[in-house]
């Protein structure tokens, strides 16, 4: 096999999808065209963005994706020789292989869009039947991200029932973390990998690994299906909501989903909770600044999606935070951080509105300490250092301000922030002898308590 071939295995009983080259090892980080320009895509847009990555410094910083989404082909169907997609000659003159080559000469990698079904979102041909044609396609035009959707799918292929998941455009079905019409759900224990989505799924990623290319495998099936029992062995991000939108709604809803989620969370595979809408007018930079420090925390893939031309320093320098990027990218903790306290509600709650607010994380640069203000006027908030695993009560930490970069001085005890309404407080935590944080360090790479 291929040093570029996938390989499947088995950490912790859990399978997952690990490229032989690292690729996926680590969470994806770039820029998608969706969430700015919807259909309104060319190459020259393409390669704008490319060139704004390395001007603003993000190129530097390490995101290394510049990925096409929905309606890049001709709409009217496939080449009616090869059956190959064909890219729409007006938009993309030198067709996906001439944008792939200008992409790869600025130090970038390119992703492309299809979707597991008969046509895309957008109603451009999809992949369902295709996928071997496909994925040699892309391959030999030198494509390194695939995002997979969930769009058309044909009646033989639908799922003989469905997985309850919470809707935010149809919240009052699901109560207490159960779906109140539970006529077409599946019944608790059902084993969803011998659904069809399972299967669909599947078919694309062992075309994708029959290549001799890498290329990511980004499955978009909006959380549903139980893909989080099978997504690790299927693709190396799977999406485990509906789409995000410009509200801050949708952050805290996305947010209250993934919580419950990520006790399984490792390296080689990332529940992805979408793309991003910092820069993108309707979010306060206060809620810029919390839905980033959480997806970057959460170990999603953190995939830009504004025109940073036109974006806000205070958004570009958002997504350029150096210690939320570390943390996300860490290559020696791959679990996320995890709420340690749910602060407005009772542990454990599922609130769309108002999810857990206190979490933290282990990283190579220390513990993250994330302090969410849900509510709507500004509020201190108290890290309990009894409270944050990995953090001893009587025990003096060095505090830094995330944002700021600002050493906060040493604590004991307890650190106290303000915190403005719907912003987050983000906190490293090191010890102030720097030989007992060596050997905290050392005792949590090894799953000793420390």
């Amino acid at each position: 096999m291929s040093s570029m071939k996938l390989l499947l295995f088995s950490a912790s009983t859990v399978s997952a999808l690990q490229w032989a080259d690292g690729t996926g090892k680590l969470p994806a980080l770039g820029w998608n065209s969706w969430n700015a320009y919807h259909c309104d895509i060319n190459e020259t847009l393409i390669l704008d963005a490319a060139k704004a990555m390395v001007e603003f410094g993000f190129k530097d910083a390490g995101y290394e994706y510049v990925n096409l989404d929905d309606c890049w082909s001709v709409k009217s169907g496939r080449d009616s020789e090869t059956l190959q997609l064909v890219p729409d000659p007006t938009r993309f003159p030198n067709g996906i292989s001439g944008l792939a080559d200008q992409i790869h000469e600025l130090g970038f990698k390119i992703g492309i869009y299809s979707s597991a079904g008969t046509a895309t979102c957008a109603g451009y041909p999809a992949s369902i039947g295709y996928e071997t044609i496909d994925a040699t396609t892309w391959a030999a035009w030198g494509i390194d991200y695939l995002k997979y959707d969930n769009c058309n799918v044909p009646s033989n292929w639908t799922d003989e029932c469905n997985a309850c998941v919470y809707n935010l455009n149809n919240p009052d079905n699901y109560v207490n973390g159960t779906c109140v019409d539970s006529d077409d759900y599946c019944p608790a224990g059902y084993d969803y990998s011998i659904s069809n989505s399972f299967k669909r799924y599947g078919i694309m990623r062992d075309a994708l690994q029959a290549q001799n290319r890498t290329i990511l495998y980004s499955l978009c099936s909006w959380g549903t299906a139980g893909v989080e029992q099978w997504g690790n062995e299927t693709g190396n991000s799977w999406r485990m909501s509906d789409d995000i939108q410009v509200e801050f709604k949708y952050v805290t809803s996305i947010l209250n989903m993934n919580s419950f989620t990520l006790n399984d969370i490792d390296f080689w595979g990332h529940p992805d909770a979408d793309m991003l809408e910092v820069g993108n007018n309707g979010l306060t930079t206060a809620e810029e600044r919390t839905h980033f420090a959480f997806w970057a925390a959460m170990k999603s893939p953190l995939l830009i999606g504004t025109n940073l031309n036109t974006a806000s320093d205070n958004a570009k320098s958002i997504l350029l935070n150096k210690y939320l990027l570390a943390f996300n990218q860490d290559d020696v903790y791959g679990t996320p951080a995890k709420p340690y306290k749910w602060g407005t509600n009772p542990d454990y709650t599922f609130n769309a509105t108002n999810p857990a607010e206190f979490w933290s994380g282990e990283s190579q640069q220390g513990t993250l300490v994330l302090m969410m203000n849900t509510l709507a006027e500004n509020r201190n908030m108290t890290a309990d250092f009894g409270e944050i695993p990995s953090l001893d009560a009587d025990t003096t930490y060095k505090v830094l301000n995330v944002w700021t970069g600002e050493n906060l001085g040493s604590f004991t005890s307890n650190a106290t922030m303000e915190v403005a309404s719907h912003d987050t407080a983000a906190l490293l935590f090191t010890s102030s002898d720097p030989s007992l944080h060596g050997v905290l360090l050392q005792t949590m790479k090894k799953g000793i308590p420390a």
